[in-house]
């Protein structure tokens, strides 16, 4: 039997989770052919999931964007993916048909699926692309649907389309393709913003409705979707969204690299219609900085063949093209940002009395209960990032111990020592607590640095009580230099926690104001009750250097000490 002392050393043993030597990072693209719905009398909404295993749970990890009224999807949204090469990283992707009136997936169809291990990369001089090869097929039943996963490695070559099987029958119409490319260590970003006039109206009773794709041509002439903007409904001379996009998705780091322009009249049909194209380089994008602009006239090949006084189809402007240092977290770790670790514990009464054996919060002399084995899986982790290594801790209606901050073993001796004196209760309010942090690290962002980031755990046993207060104080943090992880302790229904996750749809206020980011983190501890603490912990932390990086990015944020590499990741003028 361990002692509680041994817990310490069980983990340390997660301690440098964040360092993990990444061997490379690789994106993947995904299109679908012949997918068909459940009514064989309409298109589907197709969305691509991806998730990954983590001791033996699967996690979502990102998902594309959905394309409305398609059968041959080319999704425009990459997933990002960090290769280890002493993991075995299972990937799943799953296609699913999302209606028009929600994002989530609960009500969608689900239209098949492949499952693959990203396995050994080999990069080519040429062509540091990565494909996969079947390795096992089984069946499941899936809302109503039988379907065959494909188990696949990623090895050295490019890509593979593969059919998806219904019932174990021979392949059927619906297939999908996934093209793996290593990135080239360039992590910088190009921010876009283009517009166009005088475009082709090939609409009878309206104008068109017109969106761009930009295509990236690669050394074997084939032609890989690297943006689809929004359509502008009804309008000849539309402004689209600005976007952001790698300088390695866009050109592999060749600025000189061929890209490819298609302007389309968007159809509720899908059969959307040809307006024009012209061709481009990101070497000649770059000539719309520092507020300069850059056109091309919009080609139709055919009308330009055909009719004798035929100009163009229509003016395609760049209004504006910016360069973005992509900083990682090691950046901002080593530039001095600190994280912040704060713990809430639950002592409300469903946890049972603690000198019950049977209460979650019951102290066994030999063993930890599960709120100390995740209190100290998570806080070891996370106190490595702070100078002091002092949290503070708070319980759901009472502080311990009262203004007073301690590091993780302190934490462990103010939740034994106060338990006895405390009178479990109710509700199950987490939004007070939400607050008080999100106060803290609204206060950081006065400072315009990299300061200090603020992770809040949090361990609770049932259901939220003040739901809609919790989503209205997420949505608030989720604007901070804050991530929240909740841990679910004992056997509750947490389908409500799956919901403040994020992964199942956007987050929204009661007013219905989406988050700006996905900061919430939920694992449910009976997942990892067998588990070690290594496990859990880099289960639930497994988002934040994400979250760090989005936060910073997105705010134009940079380290406060440049590390002398970086200059050497800088694109060239």
């Amino acid at each position: 039997m361990k002692k509680m002392s041994n817990i310490y050393e069980s983990a340390a043993n997660t301690l440098g989770i964040f360092n993990s030597p990444c061997l490379t990072k690789v994106e993947l693209r995904v299109a679908c052919k012949g997918i068909s719905d459940r009514d064989a009398l309409s298109k589907p909404d197709p969305c691509v999931i991806l998730k990954m295993q983590s001791h033996g749970q699967w996690f979502e990890v990102d998902r594309t964007e959905v394309i409305r009224t398609c059968i041959n999807p080319v999704f425009s949204k990459l997933f990002t993916v960090d290769f280890y090469f002493e993991e075995v990283q299972r990937l799943r992707f799953e296609v699913h048909d999302i209606s028009s009136n929600h994002n989530g997936l609960k009500e969608a169809d689900f239209l098949g699926g492949m499952e693959c291990t990203l396995g050994q990369v080999r990069v080519a001089a040429i062509f540091p692309l990565v494909a996969l090869t079947i390795n096992h097929v089984f069946t499941t039943d899936y809302n109503y649907f039988s379907f065959v996963f494909i188990f696949v490695q990623i090895v050295s070559q490019r890509k593979l389309s593969k059919s998806l099987l219904k019932h174990g029958n021979t392949a059927g119409k619906s297939s999908i393709t996934v093209i793996a490319e290593e990135l080239s260590g360039n992590d910088d970003y190009v921010e876009l913003s283009f517009s166009a006039r005088k475009l082709d109206d090939k609409d009878f009773f309206s104008k068109s409705d017109p969106f761009l794709e930009i295509f990236r041509v690669n050394d074997d002439a084939t032609q890989q979707l690297v943006h689809r903007t929004e359509v502008v409904m009804n309008n000849l001379n539309p402004a689209w969204k600005t976007f952001k996009v790698s300088v390695n998705s866009l050109c592999s780091g060749d600025q000189d690299r061929r890209l490819k322009c298609i302007v389309w009249d968007w159809d509720s049909n899908g059969k959307h219609d040809f307006i024009g194209e012209f061709s481009s380089t990101f070497k000649e994008m770059r000539g719309a900085m520092e507020g300069r602009q850059v056109q091309w006239e919009c080609i139709n090949p055919k009308y330009k063949a055909k009719k004798k006084n035929y100009k163009n189809s229509g003016i395609v402007i760049l209004n504006q093209c910016k360069i973005h240092k992509m900083h990682s977290f090691l950046d901002y770790i080593m530039g001095g940002c600190q994280i912040q670790f704060t713990v809430a514990i639950d002592f409300t009464a469903s946890n049972g009395d603690p000198r019950n054996s049977c209460s979650l919060h019951y102290i066994h002399p030999y063993q930890p209960n599960e709120y100390l084995k995740a209190l100290v899986a998570v806080g070891e982790i996370c106190q490595d990032y702070d100078s002091d290594k002092m949290f503070p801790a708070f319980g759901f209606g009472a502080r311990i111990p009262p203004e007073y901050k301690v590091g993780i073993q302190g934490v462990v001796e103010a939740y034994q020592s106060c338990l006895p004196k405390l009178q479990l209760y109710g509700p199950t309010n987490i939004a007070p607590i939400i607050q008080k942090v999100a106060k803290s690290a609204s206060e950081e962002t006065n400072t315009k640095e990299a300061s200090q980031y603020f992770i809040l755990l949090i361990l609770t046993d049932g259901v939220i009580t003040d739901m809609a207060d919790t989503r209205e104080a997420i949505v608030h943090a989720s604007h901070l230099p804050m991530s929240v992880i909740i841990v679910g302790v004992g056997n509750a229904d947490f389908s409500d926690m799956q919901m403040l996750d994020g992964d199942d749809g956007i987050l929204r206020s009661p007013k219905g104001e989406p988050v700006l980011r996905d900061i919430v983190q939920f694992v449910p501890f009976r997942n990892f009750k067998h588990a070690s603490p290594a496990a859990l912990a880099k289960s639930v932390l497994a988002e934040v250097p994400n979250q760090v990086v989005d936060y910073y990015n997105g705010k134009g944020i940079k380290p406060k000490c440049m590390s002398e590499y970086e200059s050497s990741r800088t694109l060239a003028p």
